[in-house]
């Protein structure tokens, strides 16, 4: 393993240091305002004792809510990407950073403070020159820990379309490259390590009071501030292009692989510079919704998702139904379908092959006898989906034993490894073919069309009419088996999701 990370580093290495450098930005940014704010906080609660309680209950109470809950409460507020990661990284920041700092200055010796009131000092020269001098070890060890646990929890924002070492890890789990995920986790946990011993060495040269010693500590500290600073504006006043197509992708193999070939196309056939989200968490969820306040502008999406779970339809979708969907994107979204791609990644249902032995199970509806000793598995947004389980339960009337809630990515891992008896796939899943299970008939054909086509905002397209020709390209190109074939490469053989774009595009003549 240790040597198929490093492989995996060395070929990828600047995939991977520019996942560093966003890892960085994203977690220096939350850790400055946390420790200015925090710090502010913990200063004015120490001086009014009054506030302390309340405000640190408000803010063990923040440090409660799950990552993942807090990102969701942030999206509609801050939207997709690096804003929402900086605030929510924040937010689980300033419990450490205000508890120590209120700490170290109420612990401070009264005896100390009354001899200073005494001498005639003013309430904020004891702050200045008594309180917060004493209490700094205590506020650079809230400090300590501060950092290491937001380099840490970073990495979650890529859930959410934003940078960081974490789109190696989710990208790691959704294609089956455990290299991938391991070197990822590896390089934040050296990440966090290394500024570990960073802020072990200023916590030492503070406690040393010599002259040249306290010279070459401003030094330091002006060095330091002049860095963070320096990657902060970097990252808030990075310049943008006006005539860049943001992409997004769902965090599905065949949809990074669907990403990386309409940036290809994009960039060589229109001009247009293309930005790449890959592997938004939530899937159409998170991206629909950011599409429609202007952060992304296209995404491959399938015809079925897009009448059930966009336009709220509780009908079952035929393709012939297109037109008065491609009608509602137009009127209520101001979106509409270009370069439906000719595949159609429909659901499924897969055993087991032992359980479909032992059941004699071969159609969906024979699920109803066996489905109380059965454990039932999906990702997530399929127990919350109009089509999704609820709806094939009452079709089909199954009551599972249990179910268990997975990562798109490990539903194959689990089911080979029992954890699973019955998981919902893809008809274009890669792993499939080489998987150990049985693929039910959907006998009273329950499971609507999965075209898969591309959502763009139609400003865009008007304002760009060039991506018309890539689209038209795209068209009718990909076959269930092309796609199948194209995750397998990426899940079984290791290939990178854009070198098994470009070969595709290549031997159909797309790419020069």
């Amino acid at each position: 393993m240790l040597q198929d990370m490093w492989s995996t580093f060395i070929e990828r290495k600047e995939f991977f240091l520019g996942l560093l450098w966003e890892h960085i930005e994203i977690s220096l940014a939350a850790i400055v305002i946390a420790v200015l704010f925090g710090g502010l906080v913990g200063i004015l609660i120490s001086e009014f004792q009054k506030s302390a309680k309340p405000a640190l209950g408000v803010i063990n109470f923040l440090y409660t809510i799950p990552s993942i809950s807090m990102l969701g409460f942030l999206i509609p507020l801050s939207g997709i990407g690096n804003a929402t990661a900086v605030i929510a990284l924040t937010i689980y920041a300033l419990l450490p950073m205000v508890r120590n700092t209120h700490t170290g200055i109420t612990n401070v010796d009264l005896a100390i403070l009354e001899a200073a009131k005494g001498m005639g000092s003013t309430r904020l020269q004891i702050l200045l020159k008594i309180k917060l001098p004493l209490a700094t070890p205590v506020i650079l060890s809230g400090i300590r820990s501060m950092v290491t646990m937001t380099i840490a929890l970073a990495g979650i924002a890529s859930f959410i379309g934003a940078g960081g070492l974490g789109v190696a890890i989710y990208r790691g789990i959704t294609t089956n490259n455990a290299a991938m995920t391991m070197a990822g986790s590896l390089l934040i946990a050296l990440l966090a390590l290394v500024v570990d011993f960073l802020l072990g060495f200023i916590e030492k040269r503070m406690k040393k009071h010599s002259a040249r010693s306290k010279r070459v500590n401003r030094v330091l500290a002006a060095a330091a501030a002049t860095a963070c600073l320096a990657v902060i504006a970097g990252t808030v006043f990075r310049p943008g292009s006006k005539d860049t197509i943001h992409i997004a992708t769902k965090p599905m193999t065949e949809q990074y692989v669907l990403g990386e070939m309409l940036d290809l196309l994009i960039e060589q056939n229109t001009g247009l510079n293309a930005e790449l989200t890959q592997g938004v968490g939530g899937g159409t969820s998170n991206i629909q919704p950011a599409m429609e306040s202007g952060e992304f502008d296209l995404y491959p999406e399938y015809t079925g998702t897009g009448w059930n779970m966009v336009l709220k339809e509780d009908s079952l979708y035929t393709e012939d139904l297109f037109p008065i969907m491609q009608q509602a994107y137009k009127d209520e979204l101001n979106m509409q379908w270009s370069g439906i791609y000719g595949f159609n990644n429909t659901y499924g249902l897969a055993v087991r092959r032992e359980i479909a032995e032992k059941y004699d199970l071969k159609t969906y509806s024979d699920l109803q006898s066996a489905a109380r000793q059965l454990t039932f598995g999906a990702e997530y947004d399929f127990f919350e989906r109009e089509d999704g389980y609820d709806a094939l339960c009452d079709a089909y009337g199954l009551k599972f034993g249990r179910i268990m809630d997975l990562d798109i990515g490990l539903k194959y891992q689990a089911i080979s490894q029992g954890k699973i008896d019955v998981m919902v796939i893809f008809t274009t899943d890669g792993q499939l073919s080489i998987s150990d299970v049985a693929v039910l008939e959907d006998d009273k054909n329950f499971y609507p069309s999965y075209l898969c086509g591309n959502v763009i905002r139609s400003e865009i397209l008007e304002t760009y009419p060039e991506l018309n020709d890539v689209f038209s390209a795209l068209a009718g190109l990909i076959t269930d088996d092309d796609m199948a074939q194209m995750n397998y490469a990426v899940e079984s053989e290791s290939k990178e999701p854009r070198t098994v774009a470009e070969e595709f595009l290549r031997e159909k003549g797309l790419l020069e």
